[in-house]
């Protein structure tokens, strides 16, 4: 059986939505494609409840050990909370 309720994705979506007057000031096109970028990353974190400021760190620190290409999968934000010293 499947909800016709659309409230997860309304909630999801309500950040954005709300800050969206701001990037308007974002400068640039780059600016706003990167503003983007980053609310979806801590979009997908909350949806896993995962804290996006140490999944951040931690992934960029994983990048910069040479994390490789081929194994990109491994740093997506579901994977996060079951892989790092994160607390529960």
């Amino acid at each position: 059986r499947l909800e016709l309720d659309t409230n997860p994705v309304e909630n999801a979506i309500r950040p954005v939505c709300l800050t969206r007057k701001n990037a308007l000031f974002a400068g640039h096109e780059v600016g706003a494609e990167n503003w983007a970028l980053l609310a979806s990353i801590v979009a997908t974190c909350k949806l896993n409840d995962v804290n996006p400021a140490a999944y951040i760190a931690e992934t960029l620190e994983t990048i910069i050990d040479g994390h490789p290409h081929s194994r990109i999968k491994d740093l997506m934000p579901w994977r996060f909370r079951k892989t790092s010293s994160q607390p529960q």
